[in-house]
């Protein structure tokens, strides 16, 4: 067996966060300048799987992994449906995707490891069995996931997602370039989504009228991006940012950073993923995207991602 690389992208969700866990659309595209990289080397015979996260200076041995430890669950399952025995490797995970920020970097990292192990095993997982096993894995870190983030990250595609529904692409009439505000705050995504579920069990009819209007808008931004309307996506992210807020999900670093980046001349922001923390993003021009981003950051982002988003074949 032969050293083995793979790589997965982040991803930010456009439009329709938290509605979507409850049978709503969202589109969500990925985000190639920040990746998740596995690399498999072959080790001694008896010396079984060595996982070890680098950036997080963890090491541990597959057969000695707690079960709920998210990179030997992925491992696991991965053998499991390969009818495999344990190899004897070293597997080293490294990302520039930052944890808890919205960025899909638990199941970037899940994608990556399924693909590097199958490949050092010499077998080929199709996307649609590196995603199911993924949002194994995402059970883990988000309790109850809609499924978006393992699907756009398996894909590395703009998708259209509804659960349990079969995955659209989304074909991106214009190219159009998003920035990316990290905050600096870490949010459980598990504990977002239990907050907006608890919410919902005092007020159903309220926050069922929010989910609506989200999916609503959700709709209007996929006809925008298929035939290129990009002028319409910036109200449309500035109103899906307001209806977060009223769900409960924004913060004030995540607001003081969207009303940055529409003062400094973006079309359109709000907060992506979970929120309550992590990242915000923004419909920027070529013309004014050194403006807002230097904007983002004199309002506290402590990253800023640039990232043009279209479609690959």
């Amino acid at each position: 067996m032969a050293q083995t690389k793979s790589s997965a992208p982040g991803k930010v969700i456009l439009f329709g966060e938290h509605a979507v866990v409850y049978g709503k659309p969202a589109i969500a595209v990925p985000v190639t300048n920040v990746q998740a990289t596995v690399i498999i080397e072959p080790a001694p015979p008896g010396s079984g799987l060595t996982l070890t996260a680098s950036d997080l200076d963890k090491s541990l041995s597959l057969s000695a992994a707690p079960r709920d430890e998210p990179l030997a669950v992925a491992a696991r399952l991965t053998l499991a449906h390969l009818a495999v025995p344990e190899p004897d490797a070293i597997l080293v995970v490294s990302s520039t995707i930052p944890i808890a920020s919205g960025l899909g970097s638990g199941a970037a990292v899940s994608t990556a490891l399924i693909r590097a192990l199958a490949k050092f095993l010499g077998r080929a997982l199709s996307i649609v069995e590196i995603s199911t096993l993924t949002f194994e894995v995402e059970k883990i870190h988000h309790g109850t996931p809609s499924g978006i983030d393992n699907t756009v990250i398996s894909y590395e595609q703009p998708v259209y997602f509804v659960r349990e529904q079969p995955i659209r692409r989304v074909n991106v009439g214009a190219p159009f370039t998003l920035l990316i505000g990290d905050t600096g705050t870490r949010c459980s995504t598990k504990k977002a989504v239990d907050h907006v579920r608890q919410s919902r069990k005092r007020s159903p009819a309220r926050y069922d009228a929010l989910f609506d209007q989200i999916g609503d808008i959700v709709d209007g931004a996929y006809r925008a991006i298929e035939t290129g309307d990009v002028d319409t996506l910036g109200p449309l992210m500035d109103n899906n940012h307001q209806l977060l807020s009223k769900l409960g999900v924004s913060s004030p670093k995540l607001d003081k950073l969207v009303e940055a980046a529409r003062f400094a001349g973006a079309r359109g922001a709000k907060l992506s993923g979970a929120g309550r923390g992590g990242n915000m993003i923004t419909l920027a021009e070529d013309d004014t995207g050194a403006e807002v981003t230097e904007a983002l950051r004199e309002a506290g982002a402590t990253r800023v991602i640039r990232t043009c988003i279209t479609t690959t074949d």
